[in-house]
């Protein structure tokens, strides 16, 4: 068995069924996912999202709501040259100083933060699993920030019913989430 193609065959296999979801269906998702979210948004904490690229959940509609409650909303920045994420906060109409990243993921300017210094995290997923643990897009930047983190942040995944599998391949670098979340599930680990 080969684990790295094993992983990409499992990415292209929960990329085509979030892609193939109609736009209702989606909207209604993520509405969803937005609402089971929402208690997690309370004045003064710090939540990390995620700027959502190509057919991810996007959560921006949190955005408002932290606004509203007083909470701090960051996005991931990529440090040039490194394998690993700062946090910058979230204004919005902000426009992003450029991309990085083979999926040109956009970055934010602002006062980096590490994710040690966040409450929450909210993980982007190509799928999720019953255990725990995560397939992401295959960079290791979340995998490799958090290994680096003395004090870890809540780590909750988000994403499309569909994008749940009853078990992923893991490595001993993989860090387990506690939580997976989507339109039918509250999963906590």
């Amino acid at each position: 068995m080969n684990p790295a193609a094993d992983k990409a065959e499992l990415r292209r296999r929960f990329r085509r069924a979030r892609l193939q979801l109609p736009r209702d269906t989606r909207r209604q998702a993520e509405s969803a996912v937005v609402r089971r979210l929402k208690p997690l948004v309370k004045r003064g904490r710090k939540i990390a999202l995620y700027w959502p690229v190509g057919s991810e959940m996007s959560l921006l509609a949190l955005v408002e709501t932290a606004r509203q409650r007083g909470a701090q909303v960051y996005l991931p920045y990529i440090e040039r040259g490194r394998l690993r994420l700062w946090f910058t906060p979230y204004r919005p109409n902000q426009t992003a100083e450029r991309a990085r990243g083979r999926l040109k993921i956009p970055q934010f300017a602002g006062k980096r933060i590490r994710a040690d210094k966040l409450h929450t995290l909210i993980i982007p997923v190509v799928a999720a699993d019953r255990q725990g643990f995560r397939l992401g897009q295959g960079g290791g930047y979340y995998d490799a920030t958090l290994a680096r983190c003395p004090f870890a942040p809540r780590r909750i995944a988000a994403g499309f019913a569909c994008q749940l599998a009853d078990r992923l391949p893991h490595e001993a670098h993989d860090r387990p989430l506690h939580a997976f979340v989507s339109e039918h599930h509250y999963l906590c680990f």
